[in-house]
């Protein structure tokens, strides 16, 4: 039975309120959410660690563990406290136990191990990117899957094939950086603040989008297969010169920044808009869902819309502050505790990039 349908089919009233702890720490974000077992989020607690990687220009492994460690307890406290419970209170302990870094996850389960253990709690194993997924359904009021569905972040630009089963099969993804990695490096090489995604937006709406015509590298071809490495390189040779190049460009005005910025943007939003579109060709769907850090850009979510409205497919995507790594969308927790899914206490994480 769909998470979905089970909540429709389950008599809430004069029945006692259940509670899931949702933990995150898969990357630079230490969270902490409380969400109960109809999808209302009580709380969603995130500590960010922008300020302690910006001087690096990205996140340094080393760096986000400590973090991670020094952070986690005070964060899954505020996170009780907003949500009005206690830990006596709680039905389930879920954490993000992939992918990621391996430092950076280990916090977050030692700690919901410790919890699970000490409060005798199920423990629940939740899959990092199906979260990102996930957070589109926790909006919904209809079954949202089966679904094509896009995360595109800072280490991910992956497409799934979502069935309403919760199963996520992977169909597509970048052969090399992930799309906000790119948004990352190209402000890098632009001079501007990190995160990238942010500050090319703000400095892109000041540009033209047509000064450049960057290379939207796979847009054309069959395979569901993305690729931002050449489109770095290219914003590279824009901005600063080709070393071997006779002829260097003009130096790097506010102007300049600002259409080198609206271009790469647009570049970037070209590719996975036409992406989309072709696995929804494809594999014959008609719902598209995406999540993720990079899901937060205005023109990306705007040029969606509109393609999925030509197309005549449904078309859901997390709000902004779902989109950035969080635990609430954790919430999957539920479904996976329905189904038996639950952890032994000898769970492990499982690291790296594509699952």
């Amino acid at each position: 039975m769909s998470l979905f349908i089970f909540i429709l089919n389950t008599p809430l009233m004069n029945q006692p309120e259940e509670y899931l702890l949702a933990i995150e720490s898969s990357c630079d974000e230490t969270a902490a959410a409380v969400i109960t077992r109809d999808m209302r989020i009580l709380s969603n607690v995130v500590s960010s660690q922008t300020d302690l990687h910006k001087k690096f220009g990205g996140v340094v492994p080393e760096i986000a563990s400590r973090a991670h460690l020094e952070r986690i307890l005070p964060v899954i406290d505020d996170a009780l406290k907003q949500a009005g419970i206690t830990l006596n209170q709680l039905t389930a302990i879920a954490v993000a136990t992939e992918p990621g870094l391996v430092g950076s996850l280990l916090i977050g389960l030692t700690a919901a191990k410790t919890l699970a253990m000490t409060l005798d709690l199920p423990l629940i194993a939740v899959n990092h990117i199906e979260g990102h997924l996930f957070a589109c359904q926790m909006q919904e009021t209809r079954p949202l899957f089966p679904a094509i569905g896009l995360v595109v972040s800072g280490g991910h630009t992956n497409l799934y094939h979502c069935s309403e089963s919760f199963e996520f099969k992977l169909i597509g993804a970048t052969i090399d950086d992930a799309a906000g990695e790119a948004f990352d490096k190209v402000a890098k090489i632009l001079g501007l603040p990190y995160p990238g995604g942010p500050s090319i937006q703000k400095t892109a709406a000041q540009g033209n989008p047509k000064a450049f015509p960057f290379p939207r590298t796979f847009l054309k071809d069959p395979e569901l297969r993305f690729s931002f490495s050449g489109l770095k390189t290219a914003v590279l040779y824009a901005a600063l010169g080709n070393p071997g190049a006779k002829q260097q460009p003009p130096p790097l005005t506010e102007d300049r920044i600002a259409d080198l910025a609206a271009s790469f943007q647009e570049t970037v939003v070209d590719v996975l808009v036409g992406k989309c579109r072709q696995a929804l060709e494809q594999h014959h769907y008609s719902t598209l869902c995406v999540g993720g850090g990079v899901a937060a850009n205005a023109l990306l979510r705007e040029r969606l819309a509109e393609m999925t409205d030509k197309a005549g497919a449904y078309f859901s995507i997390a709000p902004p502050d779902l989109c950035t790594d969080n635990a609430a969308m954790a919430a999957i927790a539920w479904h996976h505790l329905d189904q038996g899914r639950v952890a032994s206490l000898d769970l492990d994480v499982t690291p790296g990039l594509v699952r």
